[in-house]
């Protein structure tokens, strides 16, 4: 107890008693002690109701190593999480500065197997697909983008024409194929065919560095968004490769992170970036509806998802906080979670369990009650997991 008390003394002894409480929960799950975490979890804070998310699980790499019960493999930072499945198990799929990608089972926490390496350098993304009935992953690191096959942990291959540093993945079907997106250095978008490696179009018209990616379905045909170094947003069709409208200018600053939804039947786009903010766009009207204001400092991590029937935004960054937003009325849900480090990536499970990264350490949140019927719309994202109430 001391030692978990002892994590993060420095951050939650000048905080308020709601957010020790989250903390020290948290904490108490880095060190492996789950039943510790619960009771923290439901000490009562006056005039504040009880916390809507209960940790399921986290890792303790930042944790004192004479009590770490739940290491989280990788000696480096993580930098993006995606979940899916794994020998009909849900998996948490984390990628990291330390050059290598781990498998963890969603309920448990535990690891799956060995780590995949040969990553040619740092791991910035990871995106999933299913390829012939079979569950693959693609990875995007300093100098290459690589397909596996997750059964196996096998590469199937790698995609060409990469010549630097990969910051996003995206993966749609276009024309009835499984197809992998992602851009380098040289700014142009290729689309690669994942059943047999080779490059089959090319996303055209921005002139600035692809920082993120998402895709999605309009009139049933595949499209992608993008947000650049330059702060703009690019529409994109990808049965054409030609781009939708005008780019929409707005963040001042790299716009770092992007999710896509279908709001009153019109696409949307929602865009996190380096001024802090949070930008609603309307993909048929082109332009700004609205903004979702709070974080303080780079917001750079986002993900849409319907929760019981009610469209959501979740969004984290380098203030160490995660936000549960209200998109159709642009206001913040409940108390943010906090993290004694900055999360740079995060996603939702169909379950309704939030997955987050912070630091070194992946984390799950559940639901301390059903939230109901969840849907995880396209995202990408680093790794904790949490649960709504």
């Amino acid at each position: 107890m001391a030692a978990v008390y002892r994590a993060s003394v420095d951050v939650h002894r000048d905080v308020t008693p709601w957010v020790r409480r989250q903390l020290l929960a948290l904490d108490a799950a880095r060190y492996g002690d789950r039943e510790l975490s619960a009771r923290i979890a439901t000490v009562s804070v006056e005039d504040v109701e009880a916390e809507p998310w209960r940790v399921l699980w986290s890792t303790g790499a930042q944790s004192d190593p004479h009590f770490q019960m739940n290491p989280s493999g990788h000696t480096g930072g993580l930098d993006t999480v995606v979940t899916t499945f794994a020998d009909g198990r849900p998996v948490v799929v984390t990628g990291s500065g330390d050059q290598t990608v781990r498998v963890r089972d969603l309920e448990t926490g535990q690891p799956v197997g060995g780590p995949m390496s040969d990553l040619n350098g740092r791991v910035w993304a990871v995106a999933t697909e299913v390829v012939d009935g079979r569950p693959y992953i693609v990875t995007a690191s300093d100098w290459a983008v690589l397909a596996w096959d997750l059964a196996t942990r096998q590469q199937t291959g790698e995609l060409p024409g990469i010549n630097g540093e990969v910051w996003c993945l995206g993966t749609a079907v276009v024309q009835g194929r499984p197809c992998a997106l992602a851009s380098d250095d040289d700014v142009s978008v290729r689309v690669w065919d994942l059943a047999s490696g080779e490059q089959v179009g090319e996303l055209t018209g921005h002139d600035d560095f692809l920082m993120a990616i998402d895709t999605l379905v309009i009139d049933d045909r595949p499209h992608a968004v993008g947000c650049t170094s330059g702060g703009t947003v690019w529409h994109w069709d990808l049965t054409t490769g030609q781009s939708v409208g005008e780019p929409l200018p707005g963040h001042d600053g790299e716009a770092w992170a992007v999710a896509t939804a279908v709001v009153g039947s019109r696409a949307h786009a929602i865009t996190a970036g380096h001024d802090a903010t949070v930008r609603v766009w309307d993909l048929v009207m082109g332009r700004e509806v609205s903004r979702l204001v709070g974080h303080e400092g780079t917001v750079s991590a986002v993900v849409t998802a319907v929760i019981g029937g009610e469209l959501r935004v979740v969004t984290g960054g380098s203030d160490g906080t995660v936000r549960l937003w209200e998109l159709a009325a642009g206001r913040q849900i409940g108390r943010e979670l906090v993290f004694p480090a900055p999360d740079h990536a995060l996603t939702v499970t169909p379950e309704g369990s939030l997955v987050v990264g912070f630091g070194g350490d992946v984390a799950a949140l559940s639901p301390h009650a059903d939230p109901g019927p969840t849907r995880r719309l396209p995202t990408a994202g680093t790794a904790a997991v949490w649960r709504t109430r």
